[in-house]
């Protein structure tokens, strides 16, 4: 994966932020949107996108456009580089390769440990009974 690349294939696009803000927010644009263009990037191999579309189906359109918004804050250049941590922690998560999962048996210990305390509560549920007569 090329960042320096993909980050000249992003486009932002600033709109006007929802919610109370009073006279500021009616008129400065500081939600930052940020479109990605998944299938026509060069930043990214073929093996990459296919596991991008993937991992990331739900959050893609059906133009395979990755869109992103942020309006944590009041100023639109944090937002603008929020949005941009946001977009590459996505895709580096989405790149990850899970490890397998080997399978394992129990040791003998803990095998052993696990019948010593069912064997202790069982005694005791025992003991909690009336006495027979």
């Amino acid at each position: 994966m090329n960042k320096e690349t993909i980050l000249k294939e992003l486009q932002f696009k600033a709109i006007r932020s929802s919610g109370p803000g009073g006279q500021h927010a009616n008129k400065v644009s500081s939600k930052v949107e940020l479109n990605f263009d998944l299938f026509n990037s060069n930043g990214l191999s073929d093996t990459q996108k296919k596991r991008i579309s993937l991992k990331l189906g739900s959050k893609l359109t059906k133009e395979g456009l990755l869109l992103l918004q942020c309006d944590d804050t009041r100023s639109q250049h944090k937002n603008k580089s929020l949005v941009t941590d946001r977009f590459f922690d996505l895709v580096d998560r989405a790149l990850l390769v899970q490890k397998k999962r080997k399978p394992t048996k129990p040791s003998k210990s803990s095998i052993e440990k696990r019948l010593r305390s069912k064997k202790i509560s069982a005694s005791k549920k025992i003991n909690r009974r009336k006495p027979e007569i």
